[in-house]
């Protein structure tokens, strides 16, 4: 992965661009903040750190569940051939589609529905982000990762996850690793806190 190409990348990108009116102002700081329908963009390190954590190269093809405000999209779709983003709320997917066609992507697929099934007509991914928190690890994402292939995923009860590091290697074999406790919003559907 071209970690300078990122840093130069995150570091241009305006967070401004990526939320609404009077939070604009608030764009700068490293915290997150509301984009409506109880969903965040979450803080810039942490995006960063997701990033580096998923090591997307110039021909990976990736799948990102949860699109959001399209600020994590863009850091993606810039590192790495394709990507496909899965967003439940259709206004929200909506405007970071104008957002993102506003900065000239045109490597990035979009679908509105549950994303924590994935989006398996166009599976194996060579990496999957995954900006919402699950109650277990999706065996549908786990499907769809590639043999080499690595996923990000918070995974935990409401108030506190650990993001995990899921890498498959070349015999199919899986292994998890704990990085880090975050909060993230919740993945809705089969694998969330309330179904």
């Amino acid at each position: 992965m071209d970690w300078q190409k990122l840093e130069t990348y995150f570091r241009s990108l305006d967070r401004s661009l990526f939320v609404e009116n009077e939070l604009k102002k608030h764009a700068s700081l490293d915290e997150p903040l509301p984009i409506g329908f109880g969903q965040t963009i979450s803080q810039p390190s942490l995006v960063l750190e997701m990033t580096r954590l998923l090591e997307p190269e110039n021909d990976s093809k990736v799948l990102e569940i949860g699109t959001g405000s399209g600020f994590q999209t863009a850091l993606l779709a810039k590192m790495s051939a394709e990507v496909y983003t899965v967003e439940r709320i259709e206004q929200l997917a909506e405007k970071a589609k104008q957002r993102l066609n506003a900065l000239n992507f045109s490597n990035i697929y979009y679908k509105i529905g549950d994303g924590s099934t994935g989006w398996q007509e166009c599976a194996p991914y060579d990496r999957i982000m995954v900006t919402a928190a699950a109650g277990l690890l999706p065996d549908e994402l786990v499907d769809q990762l590639a043999t080499g292939g690595r996923m990000v995923i918070p995974i935990g009860p409401p108030h506190l996850q650990e993001l995990k590091l899921i890498t498959k290697t070349d015999t199919g074999e899986i292994n998890l690793k704990t990085v880090e406790l975050v909060r993230f919003v919740e993945l809705k559907g089969q694998y969330g806190w309330t179904e």
